[in-house]
């Protein structure tokens, strides 16, 4: 079933009044500040967080921005020092066993015990939870269908690709079924191949199993492709939310870039009548039309349908997207390709 369709009968249950939505994560003013010898560090300054059920929730932000922090709060390993949170329905402060039970965390770092069987670490980390041993059997056979961990599910993990290790590390976090899993960087250090292939693992967790996922990340192109929503921090506060199309569409739309034989000028005023709400640039020194516009993709065959009936020909032409990155400098000033 997929998101949509979930989101559907959930509206439909919702409004029969035979089910309560709540959101996943809820955070108000949620801080850590550490003390260092030379004073107070605020690693976090006081967030607000709403994750609906069955979302995929990017974390994004440079290095040092706070989004381990923020995790390692979430998850319990670290008391906040101001500010609230609920977690999959339990109170971060009252309640971080019943957090700890109802989340999934996988770490930056390895976790795994490296002299361990693949399948021997599931059934231990099933034994850990408390869950019967045919019962954790059978869902160690299960995580390793879902994550196809069949081909190696008796080999040492030391011997394992950095990608089949990661496999085996959420499939960790997966193996008390939890509603929500939190994953750190879970692709840093991976192949483009490996990276895609955990990007359809990470998609398989919300579409088979209805887990929420909060992933922390600095690949822009993996915010992209998994979120449904991203929220930007920087300096231990988030300075943006939205979905990846509604932050790159806030900073002014798409860039159409056209270069026409003849008149620049009257190709412009063209274009000025053809299309409403778009900005046109003539740089200097040279034929080109710098258009940006909204919904840029709709908005192209429209231009060159004005441009061909006014008898100018196009000599080339361009569209550029806005990303992530130019969403982040253009909020902070910093580009966070160049912060990692």
């Amino acid at each position: 079933m997929g998101f949509e369709t979930q989101n559907a009968l959930l509206r439909i249950a919702l409004s029969m009044g035979t089910v309560r939505i709540m959101n996943m994560i809820t955070t108000r003013g949620l801080a850590r500040t550490f003390r260092s010898k030379s004073g107070a560090v605020n690693a976090v300054r006081g967030v607000d967080i709403d994750v609906a059920v069955g979302e995929i929730v990017g974390f994004l932000g440079p290095n040092g921005a706070g989004k381990t922090t923020t995790l390692r709060m979430l998850t319990t390993l670290i008391d906040p020092t101001a500010g609230d949170a609920t977690v999959a329905g339990h109170d971060l402060r009252t309640d971080p066993v019943g957090v700890r039970r109802s989340i999934g965390y996988v770490a930056q770092g390895h976790s795994t015990e490296r002299a361990a069987q693949v399948r021997e670490e599931l059934l231990d980390q099933a034994a850990f939870y408390g869950i019967d041993p045919r019962e954790g059997a059978k869902r160690a056979d299960e995580l390793i269908e879902a994550f196809e961990l069949g081909s190696f599910q008796n080999k040492v993990i030391k011997e394992l690709s950095g990608g089949q290790r990661r496999r085996v590390e959420v499939s960790l976090g997966m193996v008390h079924s939890p509603k929500l899993v939190f994953l750190d960087e879970p692709t840093t250090g991976l192949d483009p191949q490996s990276r895609a292939n955990l990007w359809d693992h990470v998609r398989a967790l919300r579409e088979q199993h209805g887990s929420t996922v909060f992933i922390t990340t600095h690949y822009l192109e993996e915010a992209d492709a998994l979120c449904d929503r991203v929220l930007i921090l920087d300096d231990g506060q988030i300075i943006a939310s939205g979905t990846p199309d509604e932050l790159k569409r806030g900073i002014g739309g798409d860039l159409i870039t056209v270069e026409v034989d003849g008149d620049r000028d009257a190709a412009r005023d063209v274009i000025a009548a053809a299309v409403e709400g778009a900005t046109i640039e003539t740089p200097e020194g040279g034929r080109a039309l710098r258009i940006t516009i909204a919904n840029g993709d709709s908005q192209l065959p429209i231009i060159l349908r004005a441009l061909d009936a006014a008898g100018m020909t196009v000599a080339t032409v361009q569209l550029a997207r806005p990303s992530l990155d130019d969403v982040f400098l253009k909020l902070t000033g910093k580009s966070l390709r160049d912060e990692n």
